[in-house]
């Protein structure tokens, strides 16, 4: 397999990463690169975007968020959004995308990552039980709150 590398989410790659297309059923589970794209401008200090290509084609995203002051522990070092494109799934991307959020919240300082998911059959769960997150919690909506230890 071709070597993965991380890009910023940039003007160059954002339509790349906003057509990454789904496997059935994960639709309900994933939204779209565009609001992750849109949070970057509401808080540019804490945002942390960047896509995974593989022979310049972009096969995943990843969305992290820093920001230590947060009220919610959560929150303070989290994985916001993961989509990988239906193709490139069970290729590693994802667990790369994730393992560059994680040395990145450890440059900053932080022991822990956090994210968030809603639990069902075609959910992420799986995905980050396997790289890793152990459940820490839940929110009041009935998702899972899950934390790598770092």
């Amino acid at each position: 397999m071709a070597e993965m590398k991380l890009e910023e989410l940039s003007a160059s790659n954002i339509v790349a990463a906003n057509s990454l297309t789904l496997k059935p059923g994960q639709e309900q589970f994933v939204a779209p690169v565009s609001y992750s794209a849109a949070a970057s401008v509401v808080n540019p200090n804490t945002s942390w975007q960047r896509v995974v290509t593989i022979d310049d084609e972009v096969v995943g995203f990843i969305h992290g968020n820093f920001d230590p002051d947060s009220e919610h522990e959560e929150f303070r070092a989290c994985l916001w959004r993961i989509n990988v494109d239906a193709d490139a799934q069970g290729k590693g991307v994802g667990t790369f995308a994730t393992r560059a959020l994680a040395e990145e919240a450890r440059k900053r300082g932080f022991d822990r990552v956090t994210v968030i998911w809603e639990p069902g059959e075609e959910g992420p769960e799986a995905f980050f039980h396997r790289i890793g997150f152990t459940d820490v919690g839940e929110t009041q909506y009935g998702e899972t709150i899950g934390a790598l230890t770092l």
